[in-house]
C-alpha cells in the first residue's frame, strides 16, 4: 500500500504521506565500513531510467580570470511518458570598479538526444559531452545557443570517489524494493581548458581548475529533498567539496552529506562524515526563506592509510552572486516533475566570498591552512 501511495505521488506531484525516516537507507550507512570508493569508467554511466528521473552531468569552472561558470546536462523523464534533455550554461562576472555584470544564463531544450554503446557519451543536435578513451576527461561541445558557445575540456587531476560502494540513498519502505534512489560522483579537483564565447564579450578563456558531478534522482526531485547545501572550495593544494541534502518530513527530515578533500594524485578523505551548517541567517522577505549569510563546513574522518583527517572551512559568504527562482528559470518539463505540489517554491542561492576563505586542515599531527575560491549553494525546495 506504501508503494501504492508513492506512486500516485509520483504521478501527480502531490505530497507522499509521512513514511517516517525508516523509509530512507542513507548511503552513510555503506560508508560505516566502506567510506568510499575510487570511481572507475563504469560509474560513469548515465542510467537514462525510463521512470521519473532527473539524471545530471554538470561542471562547475573557476577561471584564472575570475569568472566561475557552470556547464550542464540534464536528463528528464517524467513517469516514464515523457523524456527531456537540457543544456545549461551560467558565467558569473569578476567585480570590476566596484560593479559586477548580472550573471550570463542560457538554457535550451535539446533534440535528438542519445548515448554511446558504452553510455558514457552523450550527444545530441548541436551537443555533445564525451570522455577519452580512459575517461579520464571530458570535453563538453555545445553550439546551440549563440549566446554561449561552449567548447571546453575538463581532464581530472586526482582520482574521483563516490560515498560508499555505490554513491546511492534509497527511498521505500523495503529496503529490498526500494521507488527511489540519489546517487553522487564526483571528480573534485580537475584542470580545465577552452572556452565559451558569448555575444557580449567574446570568447571568454576559462583555463583553470573545476569540479565534476554525476547526479541522479531516482524519483520526483520535491520528493528526494526539501533543501539543500553545496561547496565547491578549491585551492593551490586542496579541493574540499560537499554536498548535503534534508529530505522532507515524509522521510523523516533526514540529512545526508557527502563529500572529500582531495590534492593532485590523492583522496586526502571522503565519506558521510560531515558537517554544513548556515551559522548565520536572514529571512530574505519575497521568498520567506532563511538566506544564508555566513557557514561553516566540516569533513571528518580518516585516510586510507588510517590516519585521522579533521578540516573546517567558515566564514562571511558575502554579497550574493544570483537569487535563482527556479520556476522561473527551469524549463517546462521540471515544473511538470514538481507541480502540483502546494508551498514548492524552489529557489536557489548563489556565492563565492570576495574575501578567500581558509581551509584549515589536520592529517594526523600535521596541521596546515591555505586560502582559495569558495563557489557555494544554497537550495530551499518545500
Amino acid at each position: 500500500m506504501n508503494w501504492l501511495k508513492q506512486q500516485v505521488a509520483n504521478v501527480a506531484g502531490t505530497q507522499e504521506p509521512i513514511y517516517g525516516p525508516s523509509a530512507i537507507q542513507s548511503v552513510a550507512k555503506q560508508a560505516q565500513t566502506t567510506p568510499y570508493t575510487e570511481l572507475q569508467p563504469e560509474d560513469l554511466k548515465w542510467t537514462a531510467m525510463e521512470s521519473t528521473c532527473v539524471e545530471t552531468q554538470v561542471f562547475y569552472l573557476m577561471a584564472d580570470s575570475g569568472h566561475i561558470g557552470m556547464v550542464q546536462v540534464i536528463y528528464s523523464n517524467v513517469a516514464g511518458i515523457h523524456t527531456t534533455c537540457q543544456f545549461n550554461t551560467k558565467i558569473f562576472y569578476p567585480t570590476k570598479n566596484g560593479k559586477t555584470p548580472t550573471p550570463l544564463w542560457c538554457s535550451d531544450a535539446l533534440d535528438n538526444q542519445g548515448f554511446d554503446d558504452r553510455k558514457l557519451s552523450f550527444y545530441a543536435d548541436g551537443c555533445a559531452v564525451t570522455p577519452n578513451p580512459d575517461a579520464t576527461a571530458y570535453t563538453v561541445k555545445s553550439a546551440i545557443n549563440e549566446s554561449s558557445i561552449v567548447n571546453l575540456t575538463v581532464s581530472r587531476t586526482s582520482p574521483g570517489f563516490q560515498v560508499g560502494t555505490n554513491g546511492k540513498s534509497f527511498y521505500g519502505t523495503d529496503p529490498q524494493h526500494p521507488w527511489g534512489t540519489m546517487r553522487h560522483a564526483f571528480w573534485p579537483r580537475c584542470h580545465v581548458e577552452g572556452s565559451i564565447i558569448t555575444k557580449e564579450d567574446g570568447a571568454i578563456d576559462f583555463k583553470g581548475r573545476a569540479l565534476f558531478i554525476h547526479a541522479l534522482q531516482g524519483m520526483k526531485p520535491h520528493h528526494a529533498a526539501a533543501k539543500w547545501t553545496f561547496a565547491d572550495f578549491q585551492s593551490p593544494t586542496y579541493s574540499a567539496i560537499m554536498m548535503e541534502y534534508t529530505t522532507p518530513p515524509s522521510y523523516g527530515s533526514t540529512v545526508v552529506n557527502v563529500g572529500g578533500i582531495v590534492k593532485d594524485g590523492e583522496i586526502v578523505y571522503a565519506g558521510a562524515t560531515n558537517t554544513a551548517e548556515h551559522t548565520e541567517s536572514k529571512e530574505d522577505t519575497e521568498t520567506e526563506w532563511p538566506e544564508p549569510k555566513a557557514v561553516k563546513f566540516t569533513w571528518r574522518g580518516k585516510t586510507k592509510g588510517g590516519e585521522d583527517v579533521s578540516a573546517e572551512l567558515a566564514g562571511r559568504l558575502g554579497e550574493r552572486l544570483d537569487k535563482v527562482d527556479v520556476m522561473a528559470k527551469v524549463p517546462g518539463f521540471v515544473k511538470t516533475l514538481v507541480g502540483g505540489l502546494v508551498g514548492t517554491k524552489p529557489y536557489i542561492y548563489q556565492y563565492s566570498p570576495q574575501q578567500n576563505l581558509a581551509l584549515k586542515i589536520k592529517i594526523g599531527d600535521e596541521e596546515k591552512v591555505e586560502e582559495g575560491q569558495l563557489f557555494s549553494e544554497a537550495t530551499f525546495i518545500c
